[in-house]
């Protein structure tokens, strides 16, 4: 197995993926991708926080805070007190963020159609999710200490 290779592929599949769902996204519902991207979070986690966006990104606080922001400036997400712990806050989606997460919903699911299901069937679909899922598992665990 060429790791060169496997690497190259998902890579530029990658790519082309972001790309292509994002032009999508951009042309028919005038979200880009990261921002949808941030929504389902929000929209997914009870008493969203800052924190927790970062994390499922995988991505910095200050990052994702500069993102909300950006959200917020759109008027997508607005920040409340958050009841539990006065030092942070809870994102939710305004009424017009749900709107456009759920609308921006149906064209990404149909481009993930597209890409995924239609050329790689079910099973291909599952052995993909499973070795991706464990890949990400080992990269994260990596991640967390330093490479010898």
């Amino acid at each position: 197995m060429d790791l060169r290779k496997v690497f190259d592929d998902l890579v530029r599949f990658e790519t082309v993926l972001w790309n292509t769902v994002d032009a999508r996204l951009r042309k028919d519902c005038g979200v880009p991708l990261g921002n949808l991207n941030l929504m389902l979070i929000i929209a997914a986690t009870p008493d969203c926080r800052v924190q927790d966006i970062a994390a499922a990104l995988e991505i910095t606080v200050g990052g994702t805070s500069q993102a909300v922001d950006r959200l917020e400036k759109l008027g997508h997400c607005v920040r409340k007190p958050n009841p539990a712990d006065r030092r942070s806050s809870v994102v939710g989606l305004t009424p017009d963020g749900e709107a456009l997460m759920k609308s921006a919903s149906r064209v990404f699911d149909g481009e993930l159609e597209a890409f995924f299901k239609a050329p790689l069937g079910e099973d291909g679909l599952g052995n993909l999710a499973s070795a991706l899922a464990a890949a990400r598992v080992a990269a994260s665990v990596r991640g967390a200490t330093p490479s010898s």
